[in-house]
């Protein structure tokens, strides 16, 4: 008996050695985590995109509804900015939605948006302490993208923004470091039909910051 243990617990040892049954469920184990974040991941990008995709295409058709003639009154501004909330929430039906309409002379400066000119005395880069400013749209404010509140005038160009923040549809956020709200914004930029003359301009005025 006693020869036989050593001889038994051998063959047990080798037996348990080259064993194989079950290592894929452990392999799995290891591997489930990452596999599992990394499609919660892609699932969040690929919502993420697919909710840019469908917000910037709603935005382009009604922007061009708000640059037809008659579409410069609030009721008919109400009613465009209704059809994007619907739509944007058809997408996301916590989201909050902010709709801004900004007008400028030309489409070249909607689209480059720059803050109106003045001097940074204090070096801290806000128009501030009475610094002065060159009012290129002469509404009497420093606009930080030189541009004026509102749907504008015949032939003004319009920058049309659109920004829907919502709580993310996969819980991503509760295993990495990122918040639990995504932020996607849309925009366009059209130029409202010649029914009228241009309202002028003039010639910028320089004024002092707050």
């Amino acid at each position: 008996m006693t020869r036989l243990a050593p001889r038994f617990c051998s063959r047990f040892r080798d037996r348990l050695t080259n064993d194989t049954r079950g290592s894929a469920l452990i392999e799995f184990s290891f591997v489930a985590p990452v596999l599992v974040l990394t499609l919660l991941g892609a699932f969040d990008i690929a919502h993420t995109l697919y909710v840019r995709s469908v917000l910037q295409g709603v935005v382009q058709k009604v922007g061009r509804d708000s640059a037809i003639e008659g579409n410069d009154e609030a009721s008919a501004q109400t009613a465009i900015d209704d059809k994007v909330r619907a739509q944007a929430r058809a997408l996301a039906n916590n989201a909050t939605i902010t709709i801004t309409r900004r007008f400028y002379k030309t489409f070249t400066t909607a689209a480059a948006a720059r803050a109106e000119t003045w001097t940074d005395t204090n070096t801290n880069l806000r128009c501030d302490a009475g610094e002065p400013y060159e009012d290129a749209n002469l509404n009497g404010t420093w606009d930080s993208d030189g541009g004026n509140a509102g749907q504008g005038g015949a032939k003004d160009a319009v920058l049309y923004t659109v920004t829907v923040s919502y709580q993310r549809m996969f819980p991503l956020y509760r295993l990495v470091n990122i918040g639990n709200t995504t932020t996607v914004k849309a925009a366009t930029i059209l130029k409202n039909q010649p029914y009228d003359d241009q309202a002028a301009y003039g010639a910028p005025v320089t004024r002092n910051c707050p």
